[in-house]
């Protein structure tokens, strides 16, 4: 039950960002839910080896060139999920940026935590 109510709630954050974030358009729910999707498959499958293949440079930026991984991720899904546009670096930058930060509160609706 926590797993489809993260999930809609993950598409809530997807219409949000496109309804902030200029150059992000998504058609309806149903996209959304779809792009959110895209997104856990590519985090699952994809992240890990641009992650590996990338460590070099990502040491060398402190860690800064996450970001840029993170938009170019955000970026693919967009080319991948029908109904979900991205229309610049930069609005996919912000966007990868805005869905970072709000994705872990959204994944720990429902963690039980053990007092220590």
């Amino acid at each position: 039950m926590m797993f489809i109510l993260r999930w809609i709630l993950s598409a809530l954050l997807i219409i949000f960002i496109a309804w902030i974030i200029p150059g992000i358009t998504i058609s309806n729910f149903l996209s959304a839910m779809l792009v959110v999707l895209v997104i856990g498959l590519v985090n699952i499958f994809i992240r890990p080896v641009v992650k590996l293949i990338s460590l070099p440079l990502n040491f060398l930026t402190l860690g800064l060139f996450g970001l840029i991984i993170n938009a170019l991720l955000f970026l693919l899904v967009a080319k991948i999920a029908p109904g979900f546009e991205i229309t610049g670096f930069w609005a996919g930058f912000f966007g990868a940026l805005i869905l970072s930060v709000f994705s872990p509160l959204i994944n720990n609706i429902g963690v039980k935590k053990e007092n220590a």
